[in-house]
């Protein structure tokens, strides 16, 4: 699996205890005992093995496919800095896409990517179709965004004091 598609989506820090990669998709049961299932894809582009955003889905396990929701990487700005580093604009071909290469199983075609806006996507569409499982499954989302913050220096010698 040329893609590293697990790696991808513990990057996303999905909370969710009940899940399994398979392949490239991404399985939960965010709400244990609810016979609603999350599903989360990599969407294909029209060239082979290029991608351009996630295909979010709940599935009920007697219905089927409920609900689709496609979160492009151009608009959660996924790979806005390595397409400037590149010189790469919204008219470029590869512009917030990622390509699979699989004959090259050691590159990361996703390295680089800022997950932060795909996840508070997830997080806000698993709010509408599993609510309060995000908050249960992950009691310390608070802790983790505090996590980037600047962190004070370390306190100097005590006031008066001299060494």
């Amino acid at each position: 699996m040329s893609m590293h598609a697990r790696e991808f989506y513990a990057e996303l820090g999905l909370p969710f205890a009940d899940r399994a990669v398979v392949g490239t998709t991404y399985y939960a049961t965010p709400a244990p005992g609810d016979p609603l299932r999350l599903r989360v894809d990599f969407c294909r582009t029209i060239r082979a093995d290029e991608y351009d955003g996630l295909r979010l889905a709940t599935i009920h396990e007697d219905r089927g496919e409920l609900d689709v929701a496609i979160l492009r990487f151009e608009d959660h700005r996924t790979f806005e800095h390595r397409d400037a580093t590149q010189g790469r604009g919204p008219s470029h071909s590869g512009y917030g896409t990622f390509q699979e290469f699989r004959n090259r199983p050691d590159w990361v075609p996703w390295e680089g990517a800022h997950t932060n806006g795909l996840r508070d996507a997830i997080e806000q569409y698993t709010a509408v179709w599993f609510p309060g499982a995000w908050q249960a499954s992950a009691p310390n989302r608070a802790a983790g965004r505090n996590a980037h913050k600047t962190v004070p220096p370390p306190p100097g010698p005590a006031p008066g004091r001299t060494r």
